[in-house]
Order: C-alpha cells, then structure tokens, then sequence
C-alpha cells in the first residue's frame, strides 16, 4: 500500500478532478484488497491496482450518472406537475410504492431497498448477505412483480402524466 498509494491516487485523481474522491477510490480498493487477502495472489500487484482502481471509477461513475438521471427526472416531476390534481396523485403514488414495498418479504425488500435506495449493484448485494447473485436476480424479480401488481391502478392513473414516466421507470427497470 504504501510503495503504490500515491501513484493510484495521481492515476484515480486525473478521472475524478477531486483528491479527496481519488482517495476514497484508492482507499476503497486497498479496504477490498484486505478483505479478500486470502484470494489475491498476483506476482506483480500494480498493474492489477491500477485496474482495480480503474474499474472501482467506471462503477462510482455509472452511479453518478444514474443519480443524475434520476434527480433530473424528479425535478422534471416537480415542474410539471403544477396543478394540484397532478401533485396529489403523485404523492398517492409515492404512498402506494411504499406500501407495497413494505408488504414484500423481509429479504425480498431488504434485497430490493439496497439495489433502488442505496443504488447496490446486484454484486454487491450478494457479497453483502454471502448469498448468490442468482438469488438477488430472483429476489429483485419477485419484488417487481408484487410491486407492479399492488400499483397497477395507481401507475394507469399516474401513467397519464407524462412525466410520471420516469418515476416509473425508475422503480421497474
């Protein structure tokens, strides 16, 4: 770590324009290096950091840009729906979501509330709860179906709003 910090986090810096995300980054990598210690056998570390830093700042990225899209979508929400019939099925909407989302199986929300609310690839999830991306793959699919199912009435009312669309495929993508 020492021997190779300094020169990840330059590497890291020139993607991030930020010294304190490019330590973060390189931090993040070592954290997962030592966590895994007993798996990594590389003969010759660097090259391995510096993709492992690489592909730590393609991932931080790809979730900026989904938050991005998603603030964008719910500030474009925010400006159409002006008239208060429109708010007012929004904000049913928004309960009716989480109603359903709070009758889901315990695992199947907890599964579900760390991919949509703490924006988790499924990866991470399963490294998470030691189970198998399979069984998050199956579990996300579960969720969505009980949820479409419990909000179907709302969506066909909330899809007449055209910028509800987003909120929608937000929640069911």
């Amino acid at each position: 770590m020492r021997a190779h910090y300094g020169r990840l986090c330059n590497f890291a810096y020139r993607f991030t324009r930020s010294r304190d995300a490019a330590e973060d980054v390189v931090q993040e990598v070592f954290t997962r290096l030592w966590q895994q210690r007993e798996q990594f056998d590389v003969r010759d570390p660097l090259p391995y950091l510096y993709q492992a830093v690489r592909n730590r700042l393609v991932t931080s990225r790809r979730h900026e840009l989904v938050r991005e899209r998603w603030q964008a979508g719910a500030d474009h929400i925010g400006r159409d729906a002006d008239d208060a019939a429109s708010q007012v099925e929004l904000a049913d909407l928004h309960r009716a979501v989480a109603r359903a989302v709070e009758t889901l199986p315990e695992r199947c929300r907890l599964i579900f509330t760390m991919s949509r609310e703490q924006d988790l690839s499924y990866a991470e999830i399963a490294r998470a709860l030691d189970i198998s991306v399979k069984t998050v793959e199956t579990q996300m699919g579960r969720a969505l179906k009980a949820l479409r199912a419990r909000v179907a009435s709302y969506l066909s009312v909330a899809l007449a709003l055209a910028s509800v669309s987003q909120l929608s495929e937000r929640l069911f993508r």
